[in-house]
């Protein structure tokens, strides 16, 4: 059974306000990234969660045959994509979660080149019956959280005192952004070992940071999110109905020399199914990260080199 007995709130950042109070709402911004790392981004224009939700639903709802024409080619050796689409619960691991990925389609790149298949693979999509427009909600819910991504960036840039479009080359022609829809089922019976943490909790996805620029959650009403306080303790990120929790990622963090924190945190299992949708904002394969903005030092450095080298230690 799911329990926890520290919940915290983060700052709560109206972006209805995001022109008329702007300065006000940039600093509340870098402030509560300075501390907690975490913030719940509310009234996104035209973000439609129930909606999002459905799309869920109907999409983890459909039998395993369907979901394997989408299935990635690790699970499914007849379909050629490789690093998007849709994976399945895998047993014996401390995961216990299903997904659909996706990202926009690029259309001018070369995606036969190696180094770019992770980055740019074309997205498949499972025929629909006419009952939900999924792809087609997708997205533009993932245009929404594209745009409002770059916005929270501006505001971070002022409250910052930093040109407030410093960013906005990094994320611009093919950003590497994709959008998840997530389902996280209990466990059936006893867990793994090693899916086992402190308490007695059990987790359905073990604690990590993440490793790109910024993360939007959409969580809708669910609990389980657990974030690491600065002591080393876990504490619950509280449910917050059509708010979106935003994080930044490790490559942020570095590039503000760790004045903006990057938290680690985790999903445990609430004993009930669960659905998340994370948009994992990342910039284009050759975009800078190189750049300190607090310090004026600067090494080049790729973002796509980066990441593959991340990934294939981590694979080690």
């Amino acid at each position: 059974m799911y329990d926890t007995k520290m919940t915290t709130s983060f700052p709560i950042i109206d972006m209805s306000k995001a022109y008329t109070e702007r300065k006000k709402l940039a600093k509340k911004v870098v402030l509560g990234l300075e501390n907690g790392g975490f913030l719940f981004i509310d009234n996104v224009a035209n973000l439609d969660y129930d909606k999002l939700l459905r799309a869920c639903k109907w999409f983890f709802d459909k039998p395993i045959e369907f979901k394997r024409t989408v299935m990635r080619k690790l699970w499914n050796p007849e379909n050629s994509n490789i690093y998007r689409g849709y994976f399945p619960v895998t047993e014996e691991e401390p995961c216990r979660k299903e997904g659909f990925k996706f990202a926009r389609d690029i259309k001018d790149v070369d995606v036969t080149a190696a180094e770019y298949n992770r980055f740019y693979e074309k997205s498949p999509w499972p025929k629909e019956d006419g009952e939900f427009p999924f792809k087609e909600f997708l997205q533009e819910t993932y245009e929404i959280l594209h745009n409002t991504a770059l916005e929270i960036l501006k505001l971070v840039a002022i409250g910052l005192d930093i040109e407030e479009n410093i960013f906005e080359d990094m994320f611009s022609d093919k950003p590497c952004s994709t959008l998840r829809i997530m389902h996280y089922p209990p466990w059936e019976g006893k867990p793994p070992k090693n899916a086992i943490v402190e308490d007695g909790k059990v987790v359905v996805f073990p604690e990590h940071i993440d490793k790109n620029f910024m993360t939007l959650l959409t969580r809708f009403d669910y609990g389980g999110m657990e974030f690491k306080t600065i002591d080393g303790s876990w504490a619950e990120v509280d449910p917050r109905p059509k708010s979106l929790v935003m994080n930044i990622g490790d490559i942020f963090s570095r590039m503000m020399d760790g004045r903006l924190n990057a938290r680690t945190h985790r999903v445990i299992d609430i004993g009930t199914d669960r659905y998340a949708v994370p948009f994992f904002f990342t910039p284009r394969y050759d975009a800078d990260i190189g750049v300190n903005f607090m310090e004026p030092e600067h090494r080049v450095e790729q973002y796509g080199p980066w990441v593959l080298d991340v990934i294939k230690n981590r694979e080690k």
